[in-house]
């Protein structure tokens, strides 16, 4: 299975978790933190990265799952 990042980003009906690259969510939820914690949890598991955007759709946080050595500080 190839390691796409996880994107939260604004949705019509919430937040959504877009893995990069799909045209459809992988899943809406209500509020920013339930969709940052669902796209956290796939993150995890597929040892990619966590793209989290503000409603400008502009990224603002990133969190790196993966085996990079050198990860970035938060």
């Amino acid at each position: 299975m190839a390691h796409k990042n996880q994107h939260v980003v604004p949705h019509e009906n919430g937040w959504a978790v877009r893995g990069a690259g799909n045209s459809r969510a992988t899943s809406v939820h209500e509020t920013q933190a339930e969709a940052i914690g669902a796209a956290r949890d796939i993150a995890r598991n597929q040892q990619s990265e966590l793209l989290i955007h503000g409603r400008n759709g502009q990224i603002r946080e990133r969190d790196s799952f993966g085996n990079d050595p050198f990860p970035p500080k938060g």
